[in-house]
């Protein structure tokens, strides 16, 4: 079986989850745990932990058991004035068994057995870190990643409020897979705190596999206005330092002018465009399909399946090669 190992965060890579879990691949996802919003914001600085809500998402998006008991998972209490109020229950559940198994790599392995998890799922970091963005002379003058997220403009560079380590695991997974992927997702302050990780930058340079982009679909306000296809590799390949991204997956269907009218006008997104000249300047090979699909609130989104069909057409590609 044919290893796959995700970087991610947010609802891009559980969605693309949602999909590989289908295919006969062994997935490790490694997740980006310096979110400070939210929920995950609050638990985070109260029980000084790292973020547990996109670690919860994947569990979820990973998860082959009945939709009653994801449902309850997904459940996000409402009261306000409650100190429940604004807290999913997978949120308060991984809390807690931070506190009993003693650090989120155990309590992610123990609700992965809970929710029949087929392959591994693995926080970046056990440490409750930050996300800071520094300015042209190097201060640190953005704090938190909703800080980040709103000031790409005026920062220079990215790095943690202190130095992170990756376990053992990490490290023997990305040299063991077959295909690295980075995942669709906020550019800046999902997929890059992968890369600002000295270690994870290290063991990618050695790794014999190729590396696939799967490209987002819209930009993300604040981060990546204007951005296309090669605007987002040129990023990843930089922070790659001596690697550079061999595939870039990407849509190429028609998207309704009607719909991308309203997402400019509604959330102020534009459509990443695929500029396959400056792509392949790049030295990346172009895997492009209709991929895209509107969900029940008519947003743009990757279609599951079709994307990790794609994804998994050419892991097979290769086996024959």
């Amino acid at each position: 079986m044919k290893k796959v190992i995700v970087f991610g965060g947010g609802t891009g890579l559980s969605c693309l989850l949602s999909g590989l879990k289908l295919f006969p691949v062994e997935v490790t996802t490694v997740i980006t745990v310096s979110d400070n919003g939210s929920s995950t914001g609050v638990l985070k600085q109260e029980f000084d932990i790292p973020a547990v809500g996109d670690v919860g998402k994947v569990l979820l998006a990973m998860a082959n058991v009945d939709d009653d008991f994801v449902k309850l998972l997904r459940y996000r209490f409402n009261r306000e004035g409650s100190s429940l109020d604004n807290h999913p229950v997978r949120n308060i559940l991984l809390t807690a068994l931070i506190d009993l198994k003693g650090n989120l790599t155990e309590a992610t392995r123990y609700m992965s057995k809970i929710l029949q998890i087929k392959g591994e799922v693995l926080p970046l970091s056990e440490e409750r870190v930050e996300l800071v963005g520094r300015d042209e002379s190097g201060n640190p003058e953005f704090y938190g990643e909703e800080d980040v997220s709103q000031n790409i403009r005026s920062i220079s560079s990215l790095s943690y409020d202190h130095d992170i380590h990756i376990g053992n695991r990490v490290r023997q997974k990305i040299a063991d897979a077959d295909l690295i992927i980075f995942s669709p997702g906020s550019l800046y302050t999902s997929i890059l705190p992968h890369l600002i990780v000295e270690d994870i930058v290290e063991e990618i340079r050695q790794a014999p596999a190729p590396i696939m982009y799967v490209s987002n679909l819209v930009t993300q306000p604040g981060e990546t206005d204007g951005y296309n296809v090669s605007d987002h590799l040129a990023v990843l390949n930089r922070y790659l330092k001596g690697r550079k991204i061999d595939i870039v997956l990407a849509n190429n269907a028609e998207i309704d002018p009607e719909i991308t009218e309203k997402y400019l006008v509604t959330e102020n997104k534009t459509l990443v465009e695929l500029d396959r000249d400056l792509v392949e300047q790049q030295g990346a090979r172009i895997m492009e399909g209709d991929i895209f699909e509107l969900d029940e609130d008519g947003r743009i989104r990757h279609n599951a399946l079709r994307t990790a069909y794609m994804i998994f057409s050419y892991l097979m590609e290769e086996n024959k090669r």
